[in-house]
């Protein structure tokens, strides 16, 4: 029997593909929990309809995303980190502070999208990869001085 996956089903297809299974499996299993729909050409033309809209909203997200990382790329921050009479830094740069740091300048990135693997507690320039929608990466500089 073929049918039409409305989900990913692990070790059986990703959603929108169409698929062999056993009768008994379709009616069993897949139909009833709105994994899979029979595949009729009526749901097929619907298949593919909603696979047209997917791909030109797919579209749209990476041209907004490669915006974003124009507009985070053309940016250098500059972080200040209060240090001791020897150098020895108080304290340390964290996602947040880089986020914040971006809200600040007009551009808004989640947090948990800044790839710090941890927090900066020396004076530099560092590269900090921001992953973006639509598996875009934008490199950010940021230079961290003498409060």
């Amino acid at each position: 029997m073929d049918v039409i996956l409305l989900k990913d089903v692990e070790k059986l297809g990703t959603e929108g593909a169409t698929v062999q299974v056993k009768p008994g499996f379709a009616r069993n299993y897949l139909i009833p929990r709105g994994l899979a729909v029979a595949a009729t050409a009526e749901q097929l033309k619907v298949v593919e309809a909603r696979e047209r809209g997917r791909t030109k909203q797919l579209q749209q997200v990476k041209a907004q995303a490669q915006t974003l990382k124009q507009q985070v790329e053309s940016r250098a921050l500059t972080l200040k980190l209060t240090v001791g009479a020897d150098d020895k830094p108080f304290g340390s740069v964290t996602t947040h502070d880089i986020c914040d740091a971006l809200t600040r300048d007009g551009l808004e990135v989640e947090k948990h999208a800044i790839q710090l693997t941890e927090p900066i507690k020396t004076l530099g320039v560092y590269d900090i990869p921001i992953r973006l929608p639509a598996d875009v990466t934008a490199i950010l500089k940021v230079s961290v001085v003498k409060a």
